[in-house]
């Protein structure tokens, strides 16, 4: 410590140019000699001392500000220096370095630039011009800085000229990695892409959306706004304001936009996280503007501030709210710190910053820890030689430590070792002690392919020239009543996500998103967005999905549609619901009811099956054609019902192509059946001979049950082959599946039916025209009735079944075919069975001829007097019934006598003497 008291007074007292730039030499802040000199540029100041009004002569002029975490990257390629010269990387080589002080301005980073690119040897420093610079030698081959990007981008500029390799440890400005623009310019950090994705990462795992960003107005501020503004967009995070901030304290309107900016932060209540891109200096001033206003916000860091332990002494910091930010990842920088520690014994003729910071010391060490890190910020050059004097000097071990931002300190180490492994790449065949031996451009292609090992990782430059080194997620709490910075999870920009070491790092990570910044609450899932005026996507109104919608996350800019028509989704659903499937059941009440209606209809049809088999000599039936006959009918009505079953269950392909064409061919089979029993009566009770012939020539039993049943299969063979029914998923009702049969053609089912109708209507015509025959013989007025039931049911059926839709449809045939089956059926057979039953007197041969009889002689009467109305003049004729025909005198062969009309003489031939009930007998025999 003595040495160090001695010398500081002589600097103070011998001479008052100490930081003034007279020479050359005194432009560079610290150096020492080397066979191969690196450059370094720091802005170890934040700003320039400027006058108040625009400059008039081009003098470099003093800084203030003095920077203790740039000074520490400046001790840190010192460092690094003095390891790889005290290591066997550089055998026989010894590096040097010349470190310039930027100040932070563009234009001193330039005469900066200006004497690095001078040739080598030169007493004046004299840049040459020249159109080719391959073999000129530059008195520094290689340069570690600058320490903002805005420098950066004009050092580089001119520093390509002679490719000059740069490695800055802290630019990180995305434009840089254009290798067009800036074909020489290296960095051990990540680009600013991969810091502002991961900054919109944060904002969007943490569930924010309405944000507020603070830039400096220079390239980096701007640049870094930009980049971020893409990579929001990308991940539907919205900037509610924007707000530049001078570059230049000096700036006159510094203060009122500080206002400005804090105004605006206070006004936008639901802007609760704000993205700060501005150099620690900007921020310092910011936050205490902030503290006085009483702000309390999520505030995310950039990586130029992120872990400023002179922000976070700031009094009252816990204040603002929550802090988190993006830092550097850091090695191991043991071996620094304690190159700290002895620090002190350190000669300081070729540091002139080592020599401000003692002076410094001596200045402000009165002072409390806050108030001492101001101290030395707030003091110029010029002042610092005022106040300095002959204070004691008190040096303080913890100071420089405690400030120390790992990343920043490890990325110039990295630097330093990327440029030392480029000249051993260079130097393993040449001399390197000649300067002459390696131009700029050929190490610059080295360090293209230099690998650094960094601990257990090897790094590399890629080809933009970047390193892509992790990002520490730094989370600043309070621990013991001072506000610590720690490491919550690692940042992989090429895996794009995070890392966590633990579950309570996690945990503290998490909980940042109990804090709410949205332009518009949150949609619930069950509900998407709905875009107002706003020109921000952002601000929405939350609506319901709607029906067969749903949403399965908050948030959601659209719902998503149920992706099958089998499932269906209520208004405000998370989720689609399968849809029920509908068809008539064996269960359902009301199937059981008409399967209930048709077993009664096939026990009907064996309980007449019964009687008529046990009655099968008496008159009744053989009048009903006979028992073939009526086994034929009544096996049709059984296939009728039979088919009903069909209708009834899930619809399947089987069932579908059976139902109706079983159902079209029974029915069609029964109404043979009775036409050619109504043609039968017609023709035994008809007296006109014109109509009796023509109904002799129609009247065939087999053939005509045969023709009239094989047309009906042939239409429905037809139908089951080219348009086959099929089963159907129906829609129609929007929570439901109604699975039926699709009839393939309704053309073809409309054909089968109107085919069935018109047998039927034959049937009923022929039926109408005996209606007035004997009552016991009478089928006639039944079988008219019969058809008049069919008629309704299937006119009624038409419309019915046209407007109803639902499982219910094929109930609604079922009832159809069961009205007409059950019609036709009891209309048929029932009154023959209570005769048999209940007027068995009636059943007998002598009272059904008996009956014949009266008929006969009415129906002869009434026939004579419309012959003798013909013809007033003829002697007329009279119907007579031959005794043979009475009652007590019939056959017993069952052969009926019926009236014939007698016939009218014809002039000059006698007429026939044959009794009536031969001819009866006859025409009975011929039916």
């Amino acid at each position: 410590m003595a040495f160090i008291s001695v010398l500081i007074p002589c600097f103070v007292m011998g001479t008052d140019t100490t930081f003034s730039c007279r020479n050359t030499e005194d432009f560079t802040g610290a150096s020492s000699p080397g066979d191969f000199v690196i450059g370094g540029l720091f802005a170890v100041h934040s700003k320039m001392l400027r006058p108040e009004e625009y400059p008039i002569k081009p003098i470099i002029q003093n800084c203030a500000g003095f920077e203790i975490q740039i000074f520490l990257q400046t001790l840190a390629m010192i460092h690094a220096i003095e390891m790889i010269n005290n290591s066997s990387l550089l055998p026989g080589l010894t590096l040097g370095y010349e470190i310039y002080d930027t100040c932070a301005d563009v234009t001193k980073a330039m005469a900066a630039a200006l004497r690095i690119l001078a040739r080598f040897n030169s007493s004046e420093d004299v840049v040459e011009f020249k159109c080719n610079y391959s073999d000129y030698v530059p008195r520094i081959k290689a340069v570690t800085g600058a320490s903002y990007s805005e420098v950066s981008m004009a050092v580089s500029r001119l520093l390509a000229l002679q490719l000059i390799p740069q490695v800055s440890p802290a630019s990180s400005a995305e434009i840089l990695s254009d290798k067009i623009r800036f074909p020489s310019f290296f960095r051990t950090i990540p680009s600013d892409f991969h810091q502002t994705r991961a900054m919109a990462h944060l904002i969007c795992e943490s569930g924010w959306n309405w944000i507020g960003v603070i830039a400096t107005d220079d390239d980096n501020g701007r640049f870094a706004l930009e980049s971020f503004g893409v990579q929001a967009m990308a991940n539907n995070v919205c900037i509610a304001f924007k707000e530049l901030l001078p570059a230049y304290l000096s700036d006159n309107t510094f203060h009122t936009k500080v206002d400005h900016a804090i105004e605006k932060i206070v006004k936008e209540t639901r802007v609760n996280v704000i993205v700060v891109f501005m150099r620690q200096i900007h921020v310092l001033k910011l936050f205490k503007k902030a503290i006085e206003q009483n702000v309390n916000k999520i505030w995310i860091a950039s990586d130029n501030w992120a872990a400023a332990v002179k922000i976070s002494a700031i009094p009252n910091i816990r204040q603002l709210g929550t802090i988190v930010g993006f830092g550097f990842k850091s090695g191991d920088i043991s071996t620094f710190q304690d190159f700290l520690r002895n620090l002190h014994k350190k000669p300081i003729e070729k540091n002139k910053f080592l020599l401000e910071y003692i002076m410094l010391l001596s200045v402000c060490a009165h002072l409390e820890y806050h108030d001492f890190q101001m101290c030395i910020s707030n003091q110029s050059q010029d002042d610092l030689l005022q106040n300095a004097g002959n204070k004691p000097q008190i040096w303080r071990d913890d100071f420089l430590n405690s400030n120390i931002e790992p990343g920043f300190i490890h990325s110039t180490r990295l630097a330093v070792y990327a440029i030392a492994h480029a000249i051993k790449g260079q130097c393993k065949h040449r001399n390197c002690k000649d300067p002459s031996a390696v131009a700029p451009w050929e190490l610059l292609e080295e360090l293209k392919k230099v690998t650094v090992v960094d601990g257990d990782e090897e790094i590399k430059f890629d080809p933009n020239g970047d390193m892509s080194t992790s990002y520490n997620v730094l989370l600043w709490k309070e621990i013991d009543g001072r506000v610590e910075i720690t490491t919550v999870a690692e940042y992989d920009p090429k895996k794009g996500h995070f890392i966590f070491e633990d579950e309570e790092k996690k945990r503290e990570f998490l909980d940042l998103k109990k804090v709410q910044s949205t332009c518009s609450q949150h949609c619930r899932p069950g509900q998407m967005k709905k875009v107002t005026e706003s020109p921000h996507t952002c601000c929405y109104e939350c609506v319901h999905c709607p029906e067969n919608h749903y949403s399965n996350q908050t948030d959601m800019d659209y719902c998503y549609r149920c992706n099958n028509r089998t499932y269906w989704a209520p208004i405000n659903s998370t989720m689609c619901y399968r849809k029920t499937v509908h068809f008539l059941t064996w269960t359902d009440w009301f199937a059981v009811f008409l399967l209930l209606l048709s077993a009664s209809g096939v026990v009907l049809v064996l309980s007449i099956s019964v009687i008529f088999t046990k009655n099968v000599s008496t008159p009744v039936v053989k009048a009903s054609g006979g028992l073939t006959v009526c086994y034929i009918i009544l096996f049709s009505h059984f296939l009728i019902f039979l088919s009903t079953i069909f209708f009834i269950g899930e619809p399947t392909e089987f069932k579908c192509k059976t139902r109706q064409a079983l159902f079209g061919i029974s029915f069609t089979l029964c109404i043979s059946c009775i036409l050619t029993k109504s043609l039968k009566i017609l023709l035994a009770f008809s007296f006109d001979p014109k109509l009796q012939n023509s109904l002799k020539c129609m009247y065939r039993p087999i053939p005509t049950v045969v023709t009239c049943t094989g047309i009906q299969v042939i239409i429905c063979t037809f139908w089951l082959i080219f348009r086959t029914p099929f089963v159907e998923q129906n829609f129609s009702i929007p929570r439901a599946i109604i699975l039926e049969c699709n009839e393939g053609s309704i053309v073809a089912f409309g054909i089968m039916l109107s085919y069935i109708a018109a047998l039927a209507f034959v049937c009923f015509i022929f039926a109408f025209k005996g209606r007035k025959l004997p009552e016991n013989y009478n089928e006639a007025k039944f079988i008219t009735f019969g058809m008049l039931i069919y008629f309704i049911a299937w006119i009624v059926f038409i419309p019915v079944y046209a407007t109803t839709f639902g499982k219910y449809l094929p109930a609604v045939e079922i009832i159809v075919v069961l009205i007409s089956n059950y019609g036709i059926l009891c209309c048929t057979f029932l009154p023959k069975c209570y005769v048999i039953i209940y007027k068995q007197e009636t059943n007998t041969k002598s009272a059904f001829l008996k009956m014949v009889y009266t008929y006969s002689t009415k129906s002869a009467s009434s026939v004579a007097v419309s012959q003798s109305s013909l013809d007033s003049k003829s002697s007329g004729s009279r119907a007579t019934v031959s005794d043979s025909c009475r009652p007590e005198n019939s056959s017993v062969n069952g052969n009926f006598c019926f009236p014939v009309p007698r016939q009218r003489p014809v002039k000059g031939q006698a007429l026939p003497k044959q009794p009536v009930g031969t001819v009866a007998r006859k025409r009975l025999s011929s039916i």
